[in-house]
């Protein structure tokens, strides 16, 4: 028997909430200008913490800041911060797509794909402390609600009626590029025509900030200069900067998307998995496993190596993982690798763990569109042991393309697991 076609994914919305600020042209914009959103993390409860840095989520009425009144209104008792982030970035994503469906018939071709790398620590510290106390009645019964890794998928559906497949990833920090790429196969394999899908995040609490502080993962040198804190690739980089938000994309079968006459910023052309297989926590020194997964987005996007021309970086500014991405491009790429214009965007944002991957999408989807690349911020002497083209703390021009600019954008997390997404402009060829 035949297979049947696969569909063509394309985007046709973006939703950002990020320390950089709330809303995808306002914060595309400070990254490119060389913005960052890290600021110094104040508070009695973080005084034993030794990070003092962190990328917290700008709150307010005016432009670019984070309003909770602007969210759907739906239950407030089951909602946590990381689910109110992630229905304002799917509240932007289907206003720019302008897809907010009326009838039934759209709704169930309509899915959600949204996870986050970690539970509220402090809803169950709190549940916890309330029973040792003997205080069981003090426990919210929404408690249970409030922790499932699923909810934030479930609040969008439920906000806006969607009643197509309805899923949830958590993979640590490569939870929302592979809730995009789980997307774009369900699209591509017709169970639905739209997926809003990506990643959300709200752990920089001291329960979360002790935990990686304790696993000695976090910047400890640079409390005093929090703009300075996340340095990827730079020989001064001394850990990742936690940081909270989401980043949602509205992807879409492209005959829909044409059908009703959706803008379009760019298509996904594949999506690689693997795993190292190496240590808990830390990627195998070599790149194996990055390197499995850049080469099996590639091979699944049928494209050519020398067809890619900017990869966004997973690298977080700890000084093994970004040394071996570097070399996983490099043994990958090799003699094209120069062509390659590499960037991390933590540097601006920090680390958004289970968001990362959302967020970091939307910025490859927009330099695939506008053609220009950020930078990656503080990068002032680049020491991984690879000779690549880093695009150093100002955006660089994507120029020289033959063909559609292509671009991979990378996620990693804990447990060696790997994601890759290959994102191009969109053509009609």
């Amino acid at each position: 028997m035949a297979l049947k076609p696969a569909h063509r994914v394309v985007v046709t919305g973006m939703g950002v909430v990020s320390c950089l600020g709330t809303g995808t042209h306002y914060v595309w914009q400070r990254l490119l200008e060389g913005k960052c959103g890290i600021t110094s993390l104040l508070g009695k409860e973080f005084e034993q913490i030794p990070s003092k840095v962190a990328g917290l989520v700008p709150r307010g009425t005016s432009k670019g800041l984070f309003n909770i009144e602007l969210c759907p209104k739906i239950d407030g008792r089951a909602i946590t911060s990381a689910t109110q982030f992630c229905l304002a970035s799917a509240e932007e994503a289907l206003t720019m797509a302008k897809w907010k469906p009326e009838n039934e018939k759209d709704k169930e071709r309509t899915g959600v794909c949204i996870g986050t790398g970690m539970v509220p620590l402090e809803e169950i510290g709190d549940a916890a402390e309330h029973l040792r106390q003997g205080n069981y009645r003090k426990m919210s019964p929404w408690f249970i609600p409030r922790i499932l890794i699923n909810m934030a998928a479930g609040h969008v559906s439920l906000a806006y009626g969607f009643t197509g497949p309805n899923h949830a990833v958590s993979t640590a920090c490569a939870t929302g590029l592979h809730a995009i790429g789980d997307a774009s196969r369900l699209i591509r394999n017709g169970d639905a025509d739209v997926i809003i899908a990506g990643g959300c995040e709200a752990s920089v609490t001291p329960l979360g900030m002790a935990g990686f502080c304790r696993m000695r993962a976090l910047s400890t040198n640079f409390n005093s200069q929090p703009e300075q804190s996340s340095r990827p690739f730079d020989k001064d980089r001394d850990g990742f900067v936690m940081s909270e938000g989401a980043g949602v994309l509205v992807l879409e079968n492209l005959q829909h998307a044409q059908q009703r006459g959706a803008a379009i910023y760019a298509e996904v052309l594949g999506y690689g998995l693997s795993c190292d297989s190496s240590h808990i926590t830390a990627p195998s020194e070599d790149g194996g496993g990055a390197k499995r997964c850049m080469a099996a987005a590639v091979r699944d996007s049928s494209i050519r190596l020398e067809q890619v021309g900017h990869i966004n970086a997973h690298a977080t500014s700890t000084p093994l993982g970004d040394a071996a991405e570097s070399r996983a491009i490099l043994n990958l790429f090799g003699d094209v690798a120069q062509n390659i214009l590499v960037t991390s965007t933590k540097g601006a944002t920090g680390h958004l763990l289970g968001a990362a991957g959302g967020l970091e999408a939307v910025f490859a989807v927009l330099a695939c569109f506008t053609g220009t690349v950020p930078p990656t911020l503080n990068l002032s002497s680049p020491a991984t042991g690879c000779d690549l083209n880093y695009v150093v703390n100002s955006s660089a021009a994507w120029a020289g393309t033959d063909g559609p600019r292509i671009a991979l954008t990378n996620s990693f997390g804990f447990g060696g697991t790997n994601a890759t997404v290959c994102l191009s402009q969109y053509t009609e060829e």
